[in-house]
């Protein structure tokens, strides 16, 4: 039987400040709101359906091809921030403001992100599973990771090979100066070699797997989307920022655009805009802790706690030490090795993370050998919430986020294990001929109390927000979304990006919210 022909999107637009609008014919079956890594990946799928009508509204451009893309989108050895929204955490616990990038363009975070191609610990997941939500036990998400990627190293029953992701692993003998001999030093102190980072209960140091080929960022634009943009029922628009969603009673039935006030009209809406955007948009909406919406004029359409709540990110310091110049500045890649472990015996899993970043020139004034090293380390399974709130009802406000770092009392020395694991490893034959002498925070701050202030000062984020929409029972006071992403309290209203899981894994987080977002395709299917 030949598929129905697509339906075209019918647009209005209307002014005013309002929660209900007229019934119009509908003319699109579903709206994804947020082309990342999960507004990609669901458009996609969502679309293999020819009869269905998808719409996927990005805030930021589009580069529909690889040769189309910004050279610092292309390339990827590190992150970038050329796209992005421009948010800043608030102060915090002698923690100053820190930038939160955001990307901002078809693809987002996966098309700007250092291309970590991480899953996490298999208890991440079997977390979500005990916290009421039915389908995301490790064994249940397995398929998905699956599904998702192309592993060039590994055939086995943990990995994929027809997936849309290309994951790789660099070879020995590509690894850059400082790489090779921190995993070598990791072994000298006793950690374990890891072979497959992504095999469940891989704790210890080996090779990075990425989402990057030959240099080349693998963005879901790339690969999810880039099979998809010549279907006749999926329409892509860049350049539309969504201000809210608009109801009939508590049934969702379209989006009103912040330019021009355009709004389009729709069967089913999937927020896909990140652990700021969605909440936001749910917010604006009216749908938030009625304490918080209220003082900002907004008409409470559900008074649901836990938006923007939950707030949980991984807190990231650098160590800077002074290394050998590198002969020429070429880009080279940012990290190819990882250590991870555990930070007492009781954790199961990983809950901490420490690697090297590549080498690279700078003036006498910063290092006076001309060159300089950084080793990062994370504490991956932070107990800190943070929470997310509006500054008004304008969607050109920038949100006021609260990250929370360090506001659980178990976090810090965590931080403070992984800090004294750094300085191990760079004291550390064959890694001392490279971490030749520490520029900061410095020797000098070996006291628990100056080193807690020097990672208070110098502290940044990991980039890994999630937790503002978190899903969970309706029974569940701070739950947001049920376990298949449906928002409580309305109909035909969903959420299936990082903002609805309910921890966070300990892992970078693109690979699981690409996860996530095939799990959650495969029920809106």
């Amino acid at each position: 039987m030949a598929a129905a022909a697509p339906r075209s999107v019918m647009r209005a637009s209307l002014g005013g400040s309002f929660a209900t609008a007229p019934s119009w014919i509908v003319t699109v079956d579903t709206i994804v709101v947020g082309a990342g890594s999960a507004g990609c990946v669901l458009a996609a799928r969502l679309s293999e359906e020819l009869g269905r009508s998808v719409v996927l509204l990005e805030a930021g451009p589009d580069y529909p091809s690889e040769a189309e893309l910004p050279a610092e989108v292309r390339k990827g050895f590190t992150a970038t921030p050329t796209h992005d929204w421009g948010y800043v955490s608030e102060p915090g616990l002698g923690i100053p403001p820190i930038a939160q990038w955001r990307a901002k363009l078809v693809g987002g975070c996966s098309a700007t992100n250092a291309t970590f191609a991480l899953r996490g610990s298999p208890a991440d997941y079997d977390d979500w599973a005990a916290q009421g939500n039915p389908g995301w036990s490790f064994s249940e998400v397995l398929p998905f990771f699956r599904k998702l990627e192309s592993d060039a190293a590994f055939d086995n029953e943990w990995h994929g090979q027809d997936g849309p992701l290309p994951i790789r692993r660099y070879s020995h003998e590509s690894l850059v100066p400082g790489q090779a001999e921190f995993l070598q030093a990791c072994v000298e102190l006793g950690y374990k070699s890891v072979a497959d980072h992504n095999a469940p209960g891989a704790i210890g140091a080996g090779r990075l797997p990425v989402n990057s080929v030959a240099g080349v960022r693998q963005s879901t634009a790339l690969t999810y989307l880039a099979g998809a943009r010549g279907r006749p029922n999926l329409t892509i628009r860049a350049a539309s920022e969504v201000d809210r969603v608009i109801f009939d009673g508590r049934r969702a039935i379209g989006v009103r655009l912040v330019k021009g006030e355009e709004v389009v009209p729709t069967g089913r809406i999937v927020l896909a805009a990140g652990a700021f955007g969605s909440p936001a948009i749910l917010l604006r909406s009216g749908i938030g802790p009625a304490s918080d919406l209220e003082p900002l004029g907004i008409h409470v359409m559900v008074d649901l706690p836990g938006v923007g709540r939950n707030l949980r990110d991984h807190p990231r310091f650098a160590l800077r030490f002074a290394a050998p110049r590198p002969s020429s500045p070429d880009e080279v890649p940012g990290c190819q090795a990882l250590l991870t472990l555990r930070s007492s015996d009781s954790v199961v899993g990983h809950d901490l993370q420490v690697f090297p970043w590549a080498i690279s020139q700078t003036d006498t004034a910063t290092s006076p050998t001309g060159g300089m090293m950084a080793i990062h380390v994370s504490v991956m399974k932070p107990r800190s919430v943070g929470q997310v709130r509006l500054r008004s009802s304008d969607p050109s406000a920038a949100p006021l986020i609260d990250p929370g770092y360090f506001t659980h009392a178990d976090d810090m020395p965590r931080m403070l294990k992984a800090v004294a694991v750094a300085r191990q490893l760079a004291r550390t034959s064959p890694l001392a001929r490279f971490a030749l002498r520490e520029l900061a925070p410095g020797p000098e701050t070996a006291e628990h109390h100056d080193l807690e202030t020097a990672i208070r000062t110098g502290l940044a984020t990991y980039f890994h927000p999630v937790g503002t929409c978190a899903m969970g029972s309706s029974s569940h006071s701070m739950a947001v979304v049920d376990s298949r992403g449906n928002v409580h309290g309305v109909e035909c209203l969903s959420v299936v990006d990082a903002s609805i899981m309910p921890s966070i894994p300990a892992a970078n987080t693109n690979v699981p919210t690409i996860m996530l977002a095939e799990r959650c395709a495969s029920w809106l299917g």
